[in-house]
């Protein structure tokens, strides 16, 4: 079968699946999450909530009114905001801040970020391509580079933004990080060799410090065939208030599902992808990146 006849084919069976999909999206838990404001509507139909006002954004609120050009303090606010899943929000607070200080790559870091989560993968592209000239030898900014690239499906380019941001790593948790990205990154491009080369540095030594990293380290000892699917997959979430419970199922969920993708298991990888995106998490990479494989189906 030729490449574009097997894209074809997939392209196909995602839009049945996703199709199927459509009705089914209520939250893993089957309750009623108090929502704040509408941020966006996903490219699969479904509108994505903001969380209300908590104490954190409240009281950044007020001390950003009383000191309104204190760079730490919109920061501070847009971070806030951000842990409320207040994105657009968080972007015009960035905004504000860029306004009086137009060569902070922090700001530029910070509102890219907030843009991958609206999907706004272009816009978050010229902030952080922007704060990766401003701050060369920062991390951050090259790391989240490499994901607007990956959700764009640039795949080469993201691989080139994950190696820089490990070149510049600084811990284990870092080091972990950003070696899931850059192994998917290159198999996503079809550059098999390099991929096992990347996870070579992941050695039994290799420890997280940082809880949520440690489903990124399973990960990649999935990927070194060191755990079966069945093996690293974690549970449902508990019900929509179960932060931790979601961002793990998303993390290693979509991470399994790209491996059956790139292995041609397509109606597992579907039905991964599926799963993730019934959640209240719209926020968190694996719910972005199975919404994006979902959408690249429809095309």
């Amino acid at each position: 079968m030729s490449q574009w006849e097997s894209r074809l084919r997939f392209g196909m069976f995602l839009f049945v699946a996703i199709f199927a999909l459509a009705t089914r999206l209520p939250s893993q838990g089957g309750r009623e999450v108090r929502h704040g404001a509408l941020e966006l509507t996903s490219g699969l139909g479904r509108k994505l909530y903001a969380l209300p006002d908590d104490d954190d954004v409240i009281n950044a609120r007020k001390s950003l009114a009383a000191d309104p050009k204190n760079v730490e303090r919109v920061l501070q606010l847009s971070k806030a905001q951000a842990g409320r899943r207040q994105y657009r929000e968080a972007v015009a607070t960035s905004t504000q801040g860029l306004a009086f200080a137009p060569k902070n790559a922090d700001l530029y870091l910070e509102r890219g970020h907030r843009e991958l989560g609206l999907r706004d993968f272009k816009a978050a592209m010229t902030d952080l391509e922007q704060a990766t000239r401003l701050a060369p030898e920062m991390l951050d900014p090259h790391y989240h580079l490499g994901l607007a690239h990956y959700f764009s499906g640039e795949f080469d380019q993201a691989a080139a933004s994950f190696d820089r941001a490990r070149a510049l790593v600084k811990s284990n948790d870092s080091l972990i990080d950003c070696s899931n990205w850059l192994y998917v990154s290159l198999r996503r491009a079809g550059r098999e060799p390099e991929a096992a080369l990347a996870l070579a540095r992941i050695t039994p030594d290799v420890k997280n410090t940082e809880p949520h990293l440690y489903f990124y380290l399973r990960l990649l000892h999935f990927y070194q065939e060191q755990l079966t699917a069945e093996a690293v997959l974690p549970p449902p979430p508990a019900g929509p208030e179960d932060l931790e419970g979601e961002l793990a199922f998303d993390t290693v969920s979509y991470g399994v599902g790209n491996w059956y993708l790139y292995h041609r298991n397509l109606p597992d990888a579907v039905g991964v992808f599926g799963n993730v995106v019934k959640g209240e998490a719209w926020n968190s990479w694996g719910f972005i990146g199975s919404e994006v494989e979902l959408l690249r189906g429809r095309k």
